[in-house]
C-alpha cells in the first residue's frame, strides 16, 4: 500500500485510535485479512466469521510486525477501532485509488473472468508495472484488498468483480471506480441465485453505468446481452469478438494439434499472428478481451499479440495441463464449473484427446436453481457428441443426471460410470488409466475435485521416484 500514517487512515475511515503510543506511524506493508500473511508495517484487518475472529490474533499479529490492528473493539495492540470493518476497508481502498496515478481496469462476466484477468494482467505488466485480483479476490473484501496492494509505482489496476445480485456491482464500482470497464458474457453461472439471463445482465451492466464519459466500455461484440449494454454507459465503446463489425477480432481461428488455440489478431493499428499456450477454443474470446483493453491503453498489435502468445496459467485449478511421465495428461480445471465452462472444458479436452482415450470426471455445477435437470443432462449429452471416451460423473442426484445425459444420448453402458465421490473416482482412475490418456477432471469448487487431479499427479511422482530409487 501508498505509505500512510495511523492518524490519516482513522481519519479516512471515521476510526478512533486505541494504545497507539506514535499516530505517525505509517503503515509501508500490505493491508491483510490472514495473519499469517501479515509483514512488518502491515495494516491487519479483524473480521468476524462463523468461526473465526480476527481480534483473537491481534497481539499475535502487531508481535509480528503489523503497524496496527483495524479493529471493531479495542484489542489490547495499536488499533484503529470502527463500527463496520467492511465498510472502514472501503473508505480506505477508496481514498488510496483516488490518491494513485494509476487506471483503474474491471471486468465482470458469468465465465472467463479470471483466465481473462490473468491474461490482461500478464499482457499489461509488460507496459508498465500492473496489480491485479489474485485468484478469484472479487467480492467486497477482495476489491478493496486488491486495491489496498499497490503502490505509487502502479500504472494499471486490473479488478476482477463478481456479482451475487442486483446492486453488487454497483457497491464495487464505488469503492474502486474504473475507467475502463470489461463485460465478458452473460451466462447462467448463478442463474438460480438472478432467476435468468436478463436479471444477470441488468447485474453486470452496472459496471459500464459506472463509467466517465472520458473512460471506455469494452464489450463482447458475440454476446447480444453484453452488446445491449452499449445503450448504458456514457462511455465510449470498443467491441472484441469474432464479428466482422468488432473493433478488435480474431480471424482465421483454428486449434493446434495440441489443442491450443492459434488466431490472427486485428485491431485499429493493425493484425498480428497469436498462438496462446493455453488450451481450448474459448480462450479465444479471453485473449480478444485482453487485446481490446491492451490497445486501449497504447500498446500496438505486435506487443498485444507477442505478450498473448508468451501468457500461461496464473491461478490454480483452471486448464491446468501436466503430462506424466506414463504419457497420461491431467487437465485441472477443478475451480469451479458452470455450463458454458463445462461446455468449453468437453470441447477442449476432445480437441486435445485425437487420437488418445479421453476421460471427463465431472461433477455438479452449483446454483442452477431450476435449469439443473436440464443443464447437467445437456453436459452429459454433449460429452457422449465429443466423442469424450469415458464419462465419470462423481457425486449425488447431479451427477446422476450428468450419467442420465450421457446414457440416453448413446447408450453408452459400461463408457459412463456414477460414483460417491472423489475417492471413489481416484479408485477407479487408478485401476484402468492407461499410457496416453487425457483425464479431464470438473466441478463446481465445492465438489472439491482438484483432489482426484491431486492425486493422478501424486501417483504419478510415486511412480517415477520408484523407478529412479531401483536404478
Amino acid at each position: 500500500m501508498i505509505a500512510l500514517s495511523l492518524a490519516e487512515i482513522a481519519s479516512v475511515v471515521g476510526g478512533q485510535t486505541y494504545d497507539i503510543p506514535d499516530p505517525a506511524v505509517q503503515v509501508t506493508g500490505p493491508v491483510v485479512r490472514d495473519s499469517r500473511e501479515v509483514e512488518p508495517g502491515s495494516l491487519f484487518v479483524a473480521f468476524v466469521g462463523e468461526r473465526v475472529d480476527g481480534h483473537d490474533y491481534a497481539a499475535d499479529v502487531v508481535a509480528a510486525g503489523a503497524a496496527a490492528v483495524l479493529a471493531s473493539r479495542p484489542v489490547g495492540v495499536p488499533a484503529i477501532v470502527v463500527d463496520d470493518v467492511q465498510a472502514a476497508l472501503g473508505a480506505l481502498a477508496r481514498h488510496v485509488v483516488e490518491r494513485l496515478g494509476a487506471t483503474l481496469v474491471a471486468l465482470t462476466g458469468s465465465v472467463g473472468k479470471t483466465s481473462s484477468k490473468d491474461l490482461l494482467a500478464q499482457v499489461l505488466r509488460r507496459h508498465a508495472p500492473t496489480v491485479w485480483t489474485p485468484g478469484s479476490f472479487n467480492n467486497e473484501i477482495g476489491l478493496p484488498l486488491t486495491a489496498l496492494s499497490a503502490t505509487d509505482e502502479t500504472r494499471f489496476l486490473i479488478l476482477e468483480m463478481g456479482a451475487r445480485g442486483i446492486g453488487h456491482i454497483r457497491y464495487l464500482t464505488g469503492l474502486t471506480p474504473p475507467r475502463i470497464g470489461l463485460v465478458l458474457n452473460v451466462g447462467t453461472a448463478h442463474i438460480g441465485e438472478f432467476g435468468g439471463r436478463e436479471q444477470i445482465a441488468q447485474a453486470k451492466g452496472e459496471l459500464v453505468e459506472s463509467l466517465p464519459a472520458e473512460g471506455a466500455a469494452v464489450l463482447n461484440a458475440d454476446d447480444p446481452l453484453v452488446r445491449a449494454m452499449a445503450s448504458r454507459t456514457k462511455a465510449r465503446v470498443l467491441l472484441f469478438g469474432e464479428a466482422e463489425d468488432a473493433d478488435v477480432r480474431a480471424e482465421n481461428v483454428r486449434l493446434t494439434e495440441n489443442g491450443q488455440p492459434a488466431f490472427t489478431l486485428h485491431t485499429p493499428s493493425g493484425c498480428s499472428d497469436v498462438t496462446l499456450r493455453l488450451y481450448g477454443e474459448h480462450h479465444v474470446s479471453n485473449a480478444l478481451a485482453a487485446a481490446a483493453v491492451a490497445h486501449e491503453l497504447g500498446m500496438s498489435v505486435d506487443e498485444i499479440a507477442l505478450a498473448l502468445s508468451e501468457a500461461g496459467t496464473l491461478s490454480r485449478w483452471r486448464m491446468e495441463v501436466t503430462e506424466r511421465p506414463d504419457g497420461v495428461t491431467v487437465v485441472n480445471d477443478a475451480y469451479n464449473a458452470n455450463p458454458e465452462s463445462m461446455r468449453a472444458a468437453l470441447r477442449a479436452l476432445a480437441a486435445m484427446g485425437k487420437g488418445r482415450r479421453t476421460w471427463a470426471v465431472l461433477g455438479h455445477m452449483a446454483e442452477l436453481g431450476d435449469e439443473g435437470l436440464a443443464e447437467h443432462d445437456a453436459v452429459g449429452r454433449l460429452a457422449v457428441r465429443l466423442n469424450v471416451s469415458k464419462l465419470v460423473a462423481v457425486g449425488g442426484r447431479e451427477a446422476s443426471w450428468l450419467q442420465l445425459g450421457a446414457y440416453n444420448e448413446g447408450s453408452w453402458g459400461e463408457e459412463s460410470v456414477h460414483v460417491s465421490d472423489a475417492q471413489a473416482a481416484i479408485d477407479l482412475l487408478r485401476n484402468e488409466l492407461r499410457p496416453g490418456d487425457v483425464v479431464l477432471v470438473k466441478a463446481s469448487r465445492s465438489v472439491g475435485l482438484e483432489k482426484v487431479a491431486t492425486a493422478l499427479l501424486d501417483d504419478a511422482a510415486v511412480s517415477s521416484e520408484g523407478q529412479v530409487s531401483g536404478r
